[in-house]
């Protein structure tokens, strides 16, 4: 593209970053009009972008637009996961709230958030493909804000479970809908820097608000921290209504073929217009096709095995962020904003791991790309697999017989930035190799794993505080730690047969 073209479209997105209102300029009733139809099918026009160039392809955008859009994306993504662990250190004081001092419940108020996780993806992922991903994000954010005013005036402790979990159910749209934005705006070469900077702000979120709940409980109260969480998601909520812009490709065609059909039939133009992604089913029919999609994608081997990896790694995780307190509380003798803080370990090995991750996987993409003489495939994504799957068992065992020897305190925290590095080395390995595998699907193969992996992060750190009882922190983490070390053939076995499989006919599912 040129420089005087790449520059006019430029100034077109400095006057208005509504994609929509962008393309009613190009389709106006001289369009109409003048239109050359390269395709047509069953006596209809088949509609599709305008070449390769065309601005209106979210993949031509211009780069402010394109960051503007992977700028609410972030926010939201950072905002999500922070809610979900902002109760962790909270859990105590609203225990004792309630008057309750069953352990299970305690933990279960923070993880039931992802359970919401669960379920949400099943309703959004199928929305997102009818009605386009910006109605959906901003339709969730609202929600979030909502339920999480609705968790600060709880009047009991059954209320407050079941607010968390609609409020998860609210935060799992950024979570499940944040890849295919990306997949949507981002060309393959270049996703993993901006996957990247997507993966640091989900794994920020569960960092920080551990940190912010263990410091505004005992200033403020417990429900202070759902307060909190109420009027940030408030203020993302202004920023992305009225600006986030349309990126799913079936509804942008979706809308340009309504417009050309409305402008022909004011010109009593006989041409009738279909969308080149256009199924031929009904709204409600391809909803109910598509709800089921994610599920069916779990049927897939493939899907199904680095969905079951991702998953444990990440309930590894949640289990940490529950068991936080126990640790350096009873270990360590820290008070509830130290033991808020200790999660800044996981922080710093998160975005450790995405700067590796970011410097090799393009690299590594393109020299092995370049050795077997293909395309990229990806495959050649797994590698990076490996060495985040190594980091998991060695910062079990660390963190857990530092912990039990208890040494000092920076050793554990050491440890457990460790393992943020190897879950986000981990995750995001296999979420650009199932997005690049299954692209037209980002948002339904994303919801795949997102299912498996929240209800992984919901349940596991339920047994986390017997397991600990009963085995202590060493032998515990190191259970958790041999369990990460049977996944480890998982990568070569897929880098060595994983196209083989999801393209054998046997192995897959009429999507």
């Amino acid at each position: 593209m040129s420089t005087t073209e790449t520059e006019k479209m430029d100034e077109r997105a400095g006057s208005d970053i509504d994609v929509e209102a962008e393309a009613d300029a190009h389709l106006s009733s001289a369009a109409v009009k003048n239109e050359k139809p390269t395709a047509t099918e069953d006596g209809f026009t088949i509609v599709d972008f305008d070449g390769p160039d065309d601005p209106e392809n979210p993949l031509n955008w211009t780069p402010r637009r394109k960051f503007f859009l992977l700028f609410c994306v972030t926010i939201m993504t950072i905002l999500s996961p922070a809610g979900s662990t902002i109760s962790s250190a909270a859990a105590p004081n609203i225990m004792r709230h309630f008057q309750s001092d069953n352990g299970k419940l305690g933990a279960l108020v923070t993880t039931i958030f992802l359970l919401g996780y669960s379920f949400g993806p099943m309703a959004i992922a199928p929305l997102s493909e009818l009605y386009g991903r910006a109605i959906v994000y901003k339709v969730c954010i609202v929600w979030y804000v909502v339920f999480h005013i609705a968790c600060a005036v709880a009047p009991g402790l059954g209320a407050l479970i079941v607010f968390r979990f609609l409020a998860g159910v609210g935060g799992s749209c950024p979570v499940t809908l944040g890849t295919g934005s990306i997949a949507d705006v981002v060309v393959p070469e270049k996703r993993a820097g901006a996957l990247g900077t997507y993966l640091v702000a989900s794994m920020i979120g569960p960092s920080i608000g551990p940190v912010i709940g263990g410091y505004l409980t005992p200033a403020a109260g417990w429900r202070w921290d759902f307060w909190l969480m109420a009027i940030a998601g408030g203020v993302v909520a202004v920023l992305v209504i009225p600006t986030m812009p349309e990126t799913y490709p079936y509804a942008l065609l979706d809308r340009k073929t309504k417009r050309l059909n409305k402008a022909a039939a004011a010109l009593n133009n006989s041409v009738c217009y279909r969308s080149k992604l256009d199924t031929g089913r009904t709204p409600a029919a391809l909803f109910a096709f598509s709800i089921g999609r994610p599920l069916k994608m779990l049927c897939v081997p493939v899907v199904f095995l680095q969905s079951l990896y991702a998953a444990v790694v990440y309930g590894y995780l949640y289990m940490c962020f529950t068991t936080f307190p126990a640790v350096f509380g009873d270990q360590y003798g820290f008070g509830s904003g130290p033991s808020g803080l200790v999660t800044l370990g996981v922080g710093v090995g998160s975005s450790l791991g995405v700067m590796f991750c970011g410097a090799v996987a393009k690299r590594l993409v393109a020299y092995l790309a370049a050795r077997n003489g293909t395309g990229p495939k990806p495959e050649y994504i797994l590698p990076t697999l490996v060495i985040g799957g190594l980091f998991i068992p060695v910062s079990l065992f660390w963190y857990g017989w530092s912990a039990e020897a208890k040494t000092h305190w920076i050793v554990p925290i050491i440890a457990t930035a460790f393992l943020g590095a190897g879950v986000v080395i981990t995750y995001m390995a296999s979420t650009l190799y199932l997005v690049d595998a299954y692209t037209v699907y980002a948002a339904s193969v994303t919801a795949a794993g997102t299912i498996v992996r929240c209800l992984m992060a919901t349940l596991l750190p339920l047994a986390g505080s017997a397991m600990y009882d009963r085995l202590g922190f060493g032998w515990g983490n190191s259970v958790l730690g041999f369990i990460a070390i049977g996944f480890l053939p998982l990568a070569v076995v897929l880098f060595v047969y994983g196209e083989r499989i999801r393209t054998t006919k046997r192995f897959q599912v009429n999507f």
